[in-house]
């Protein structure tokens, strides 16, 4: 049997629901078990999450399930994951991607085109804020947390103008017919990591590092261990104003896109590098992005 630690939100119990069952399929007469657990990210909801300190809030109780031995894995959206594991922790496995973009979600139907002058759009993310207001500088951001499914009611009824939801979780719940807009790309990049998932174990258990292996996908591993390089190199956790997205290229290379921008429209710093090794090309881009002056809106 293998035990997986959870978020008890309907989106972590269907991400941990996919990966079980996937193993499951892929190791007949293995069963799997779900312990749901409340995070800090799950209980404080009443504070935009830069305010509560970012880095660790929806993974840190399922991690100290895991090393205290309670639990044999845990699955937690990669995107909400930090960039140093804490020791005696590895990522087991990382399945194929989902839908990267984020999407519109807005009651009058609206597109960022459409919003009218000084629409107030619901998000807690600096990296949406700073990619908004890169482009609608008119905009008035507001926070927005709750579950993907609270979110998405807030913005039906009304509350806002339109919300800014990662596009993944919107497929995973099948919410996308409230979908206004995906957004390009080209106007907002996601957080890195965006879409995949990350099977988390600890580093000596090699029955479950086995097992793991059967859902682990080499291309999303290196897309996102890029996209990652490149935020580690900037100093930064999930609550900062960063986006980057590498995708495989026909060469066999990659090319990965970075964005590093003011929370409140002060300026941005966009740029792409190709590269064949993962950590080494975000790394490089990083180091661009700081000589070409992206350090000062780390810093805000």
């Amino acid at each position: 049997m293998l035990t997986f630690a959870t978020r008890p939100s309907a989106l972590a119990r269907w991400q941990t629901q996919w990966v079980a069952r996937a193993l499951e399929n892929a190791h007949p007469g293995l069963t799997c078990c779900e312990e749901v657990i409340t995070t800090r990210g799950d209980k404080v909801l009443d504070k935009p999450l830069p305010e509560i300190g970012g880095k660790g809030l929806f993974t840190q109780e399922l991690e100290a399930a895991l090393l205290s031995g309670r639990v044999d894995a845990a699955v937690h959206s990669l995107k909400d994951l930090p960039t140093e594991m804490p020791a005696g922790l590895t990522v087991g496995a990382v399945p194929p991607r989902a839908e990267v973009r984020d999407a519109l979600v807005s009651a009058q139907g609206y597109t960022l085109e459409t919003l009218p002058q000084g629409a107030v759009v619901g998000t807690s993310s600096l990296r949406r804020a700073a990619q908004l207001l890169a482009v609608r500088p008119d905009l008035q951001i507001r926070p927005l947390r709750g579950n993907v499914d609270t979110r998405v009611r807030k913005a039906l009824a009304g509350q806002y103008d339109a919300v800014v939801l990662a596009g993944a979780g919107l497929v995973r719940l099948g919410l996308t017919e409230h979908i206004s807009q995906w957004l390009p790309l080209e106007v907002m990049l996601p957080a890195p990591g965006q879409g995949a998932l990350a099977v988390q174990c600890r580093a000596d258990d090699k029955a479950t590092l086995a097992l793991l292996a059967a859902v682990d996908d080499p291309a999303t591993r290196a897309a996102v261990e890029a996209e990652r390089a490149f935020l580690s190199a900037l100093g930064g956790g999930c609550a900062v104003p960063v986006a980057a997205y590498a995708n495989p290229l026909p060469d066999g290379t990659m090319r990965l896109r970075g964005f590093v921008g003011s929370p409140t429209g002060q300026g941005f710093w966009r740029g792409e590098a190709v590269g064949a090794e993962p950590r080494a090309l975000g790394q490089a881009l990083a180091e661009r992005a700081v000589r070409e002056g992206a350090r000062m809106w780390l810093k805000d």
